[in-house]
């Protein structure tokens, strides 16, 4: 499929005018759109420049990326600057880096992140995923949980994976002390798993479908309720200076809502190209294990889940004490851009 590059001089007056219609606002006050520019009867976008991520594991953000609604709709004023999240900790550092404007990640890592200091912002959710689970080669003695105990299990620290984890040697009993977690990139977890040098993995998705397509590796333990959701986030400084934009992007993840559950066969061809994988491994992602039909607003769902793992986070040593993280998790969520999301400003 072509990116389309241009866009009427109509269409993005009118997309403009619907998009920008306020004042910056800060954090503790409802974000507006952009004023208009005194010059014309065209507004103008807050910036020059969108920077968002784009990662295997958000399909919504490949569907965006494929279809140049982002371009189409900003025109030539904005330069749309796509950057490739590994993992939600690289999404994480980007935002932290300023990299990104807008990240995919993971519920649990937003708010490790918010929680260690980082002043980012939940403004929607992108899937509700089973995108993480407890990997052993097959033909392995591991065959549950509990067989991890003094062994030596790949995860990548920061991400659901890792917190999966943790879940899981929690409900089984097991000591976190009592396993030995090698901190792997989740490509890299899988090629230690692979070759032999840890005895588990707690893989993501695709990564870890096409590992079990093409090596034989099997999922020992799932549980969809310690997946935490996809959290699309943002830096406040991004926010305060140009919600505009970031109506876009949540208006964009919208459209690529409906057009995703409307052609899934497309979605798994754009991930199938994007991550290099069989499509009957993409299709096993996007059909078995990925949920797109969800509420975007950030609220109760989210909140529920992330109180479970919480406490998880200061008893592994990862956040100092419980009180940060109840302040992060009243902090985190925005709700406002997903709440006023209409696929109907996006162009294309």
């Amino acid at each position: 499929m072509s990116i389309r590059t241009a866009v009427s001089a109509t269409a993005l007056a009118l997309v403009t005018a619907l998009a920008m219609t306020g004042c910056v606002a800060g954090e503790d006050a409802e974000p507006q759109a952009a004023a208009p520019s005194a010059a014309g009867d065209e507004a103008a976008w807050s910036a020059d420049t969108l920077d968002v991520d784009f990662a295997t594991y958000n399909p919504l953000s490949l569907v965006i990326k494929d279809q140049g609604w982002l371009e189409e709709t900003l025109g030539d004023d904005v330069t749309v600057n796509w950057v490739q999240s590994a993992g939600s900790n690289k999404a994480n550092e980007a935002l932290r880096a300023g990299a990104v404007d807008v990240g995919s990640t993971a519920g649990s890592a937003a708010l490790l992140a918010r929680s260690n200091g980082s002043p980012i912002r939940t403004i929607a959710i992108y899937s509700q995923p089973e995108w993480a689970a407890i990997v052993v080669p097959e033909g392995s003695d591991v065959t549950s949980v509990a067989d991890l105990a003094g062994k030596s299990v790949a995860a990548t620290k920061g991400t659901d994976p890792y917190f999966f984890l943790l879940q899981s040697l929690e409900e089984a009993g097991v000591p976190l002390d009592q396993v030995e977690v090698q901190n792997l990139q989740h490509a890299d977890g899988r090629t230690a798993l692979e070759q032999g040098s840890v005895a588990a993995w707690s893989g993501l998705d695709p990564i870890m479908a096409a590992s079990e397509a093409e090596s034989g590796t099997q999922l020992i333990y799932r549980n969809i309720d310690f997946n935490t959701y996809g959290f699309l986030n943002a830096t406040q400084d991004f926010l305060d200076a140009s919600p505009d934009l970031a109506q876009v992007v949540v208006d964009a993840y919208e459209k690529a809502r409906a057009w995703a559950q409307e052609n899934p066969d497309e979605v798994v061809a754009i991930l199938a190209e994007v991550a290099g994988i069989d499509p009957t491994v993409a299709e096993k992602v996007i059909v078995e294990r990925t949920n797109l039909g969800v509420d975007p607003v950030p609220g109760d769902a989210q909140r529920e889940v992330l109180e479970v793992v919480g406490p998880i986070f200061v008893e592994s040593g990862d956040v100092a004490d419980q009180a940060t993280i109840d302040t992060a998790l009243d902090e985190l969520f925005e709700p406002t851009f997903a709440e006023k999301a209409d696929a109907g400003n996006v162009a294309g």
